[in-house]
C-alpha cells in the first residue's frame, strides 16, 4: 500500500545557517519581489488583489506584439496606419495622425519609452481579432488566464481609466517573467532612455523608469500613473548572476516610486545570497522500492541546487523530503520520485524535484517470492487468529 513518506534530510548536509529576513517595509498599496534566479518570492503585499495598473498594463499589448513578430505575423519593418481612435486618446502619446503610417519597431519603442496610449491603439487594432482595439483587450484577457494571469482583466490596450481594467502584483510579475525569458531579444528594448520619434515631442522622449540612470543593474520593465492606481513600477534588476524582478503599486508620487524602487532593488541583492544546497551527484536521501533488485534508490535533484538565503544566521534550515512509497521498480535514472521541501525561516517553503540517481531493475524471482512471503509473515504475526 502506497503511503505518504516524509524524510528529514538535515542530518545529510543540506543544513544551512539562516535568521528570518527582515522584510521590506514598503508604503505601497501592493507589492511582489522575487528572485528570478531561485524563484524565491522575497516580498509579497496584497499582491494578488486586482488593482488599476495603469500604463503597466502595456506590458500585456507588449507581449502579444512579441508574440506576433516571433510567429511571423507582424515584422519590426512593417508600416501600420494610425486610426482616429488611436489618435484620440491623450496621455503620454507619440502625438501620432492619422496620416501617418508608423514602422513596428518605432510603435514599440513609443510604447516601452514613451508609454504612448496611440502606439499602443495602433498595434492592439493591426492584431485584433475583430479589428478593434475592444476585441483585443478580450483577447489580452484571454491569453492571461492561459499564462497564469488569474487577477487580470483588460478593457483596453493601454491601462487607460476604464471599468473592469485590473491587474494584480503577482501578474505583472508574472508577466515581466515571461518579457524577460520569451523574448530576450526584444528585452533590451527596455533599458532605452531615450526615443526621439522624428522630433515631434521633445518633450515626451526619456524613460519614465527612474532606475536606469543609476547604477544598480536596472534594465527594465515599465512605469505606470492615474489617479485612481497613482504610481507604479515593474522593473528588474541584475547583479551578478542574479536577478530581481519586483512590482510596486499604488505610491503618492514619482519621488516616492523612485525612492522605494531603488530601495527594494538594494535590499533584494544585500540582504539575501544564494547558497548550493545539493548537487546533482550526491543522494540527499534514498527512497524505498518494491519488489527492486535493491531496497531503496538514491534521490538527487535534477541540477546543482541553488537556494536563496538571508545574509546572516545562527539556526539550521528545515528540509525534507516527500513521496509516494515504497515505489514500485523499475525505475530509471532522472525518473522524478520525490520532492524536497525546504522552509527558510521568514520566507516561503521552496519544493524542488528529486529524481532517481540510477537505473533499479525489478527484482529476479527470489527477490519477488521473498517481498511477497515477508508481507504474508507480518500479516500472520500481526492477525494469527485471521490467518487460521
Amino acid at each position: 500500500m502506497l503511503s505518504s513518506i516524509r524524510t528529514s534530510v538535515l542530518a545529510l548536509g543540506l543544513a544551512v545557517l539562516a535568521i528570518p529576513a527582515q522584510a521590506f517595509d514598503t508604503s505601497a498599496r501592493a507589492a511582489y519581489v522575487i528572485d528570478q534566479t531561485t524563484g524565491t518570492v522575497l516580498l509579497s503585499k496584497e499582491a494578488d488583489q486586482p488593482l488599476p495598473p495603469a500604463s503597466m498594463s502595456k506590458l500585456m499589448t507588449l507581449y502579444v506584439a512579441f508574440e506576433a513578430l516571433r510567429d511571423g505575423r507582424l515584422t519590426l519593418d512593417e508600416t501600420l496606419p494610425v486610426s482616429e481612435h488611436a489618435m484620440s486618446y491623450g496621455g503620454s502619446t507619440m502625438f501620432l495622425n492619422t496620416q501617418d503610417r508608423v514602422r513596428v519597431e518605432d510603435l514599440l519603442r513609443g510604447i516601452i519609452v514613451l508609454s504612448g496610449n496611440d502606439a499602443c491603439v495602433v498595434i492592439a487594432e493591426a492584431l485584433s481579432p475583430d479589428g478593434t482595439e475592444a476585441g483585443f483587450a478580450r483577447y489580452m484577457t484571454q491569453r492571461a488566464k492561459q499564462m497564469g494571469m488569474n487577477n487580470s482583466n483588460f478593457a483596453n490596450s493601454n491601462g487607460w481609466p476604464a471599468a473592469g481594467h485590473m491587474m494584480s502584483a503577482h501578474d505583472l510579475a508574472v508577466l515581466a517573467d515571461r518579457l524577460i525569458t520569451d523574448f530576450p531579444e526584444y528585452y533590451p528594448l527596455f533599458a532605452e532612455e531615450v526615443f526621439e520619434f522624428d522630433g515631434r515631442a521633445p518633450s515626451n522622449a526619456r524613460n519614465r523608469n527612474p532606475l536606469l540612470r543609476l547604477d544598480i543593474g536596472a534594465d527594465g520593465l515599465k512605469t505606470g500613473h492615474t489617479q485612481e492606481a497613482g504610481y507604479g513600477l515593474v522593473g528588474s534588476a541584475k547583479q551578478g548572476d542574479r536577478r530581481v524582478i519586483f512590482v510596486l503599486t499604488g505610491l503618492d508620487s514619482t519621488g516616492q516610486r523612485a525612492e522605494e524602487a531603488e530601495a527594494v532593488v538594494n535590499w533584494s541583492f544585500r540582504n539575501f545570497v544564494e547558497r548550493t544546497v545539493a548537487t546533482a551527484e550526491t543522494p540527499i536521501a534514498e527512497a524505498k522500492l518494491w519488489m527492486g533488485e535493491k531496497k531503496t534508490v538514491g534521490l538527487v535533484p535534477e541540477g546543482d541546487l541553488n537556494v536563496l538565503f538571508p545574509v546572516l544566521g545562527t539556526q539550521n534550515v528545515e528540509a525534507e523530503v516527500v513521496y509516494e512509497g515504497p515505489i514500485n521498480a523499475p525505475v530509471k535514472k532522472g525518473q522524478q520520485l520525490a520532492e524536497l521541501v525546504i522552509k527558510p525561516e521568514g520566507l516561503p517553503e521552496i519544493r524542488r524535484p528529486l529524481v532517481a540517481a540510477e537505473d533499479v531493475a525489478i527484482g529476479g524471482f527470489m527477490v519477488r517470492m521473498l517481498t511477497v512471503g515477508g508481507i504474508v509473515l507480518k500479516d500472520v504475526i500481526n492477525n494469527p487468529l485471521e490467518s487460521m
